[in-house]
C-alpha cells in the first residue's frame, strides 16, 4: 500500500490501557529493582503504535501498524544502552529513549485490513 496525500492516523490506545500498562511497569521496576526500565520503552511505545490505524481520505481504516521487533532484539540492544547508561552514570539513558522510537519506527510495518 502506498500513502498518498489525504491518508491519516488515528490511534485507539485507551487511557485504561496506559494506565493499566504503568502500572505493570511500575511493579515490574520494583521486583527487578530498576532493571526493567530498559525494556520498558520497547513496550511502553510500541503498544499506542500498534493501536494505531491507516485512514484513508474519507475516514475509512485501510491497515494498521504493527511493531516488528522481537524479545531477542529488544534484550541485545537493552544490554548494550545498560553498560552505556552506568559508564556515564546515568545520562546515556535519556539519549536511550531517542533510539528506541528510532528502532521501533524502523520496525513498524503497514498491514493491510
Amino acid at each position: 500500500m502506498i500513502l498518498g496525500s489525504g491518508h491519516r492516523f488515528r490511534c485507539d490506545f485507551s487511557l485504561t490501557e496506559a494506565l493499566g500498562q504503568l502500572l505493570i511497569w511500575v511493579l515490574l521496576t520494583l521486583v527487578t529493582f530498576g532493571l526493567a526500565l530498559f525494556v520498558l520503552p520497547y513496550y511502553f511505545l510500541k503498544a499506542p503504535i500498534n493501536k494505531t490505524f491507516v485512514l484513508d481520505a474519507s475516514g475509512n481504516a485501510v491497515a494498521r501498524l504493527s511493531v516488528d521487533v522481537g524479545f531477542a532484539d529488544i534484550l541485545g540492544h537493552a544490554i548494550l544502552w545498560l553498560i552505556l547508561t552506568i559508564l556515564t552514570l546515568g545520562l546515556a539513558y535519556f539519549v536511550y529513549w531517542q533510539s528506541v522510537v528510532k528502532r521501533l519506527m524502523n520496525a513498524t510495518v503497514t498491514v493491510p485490513l
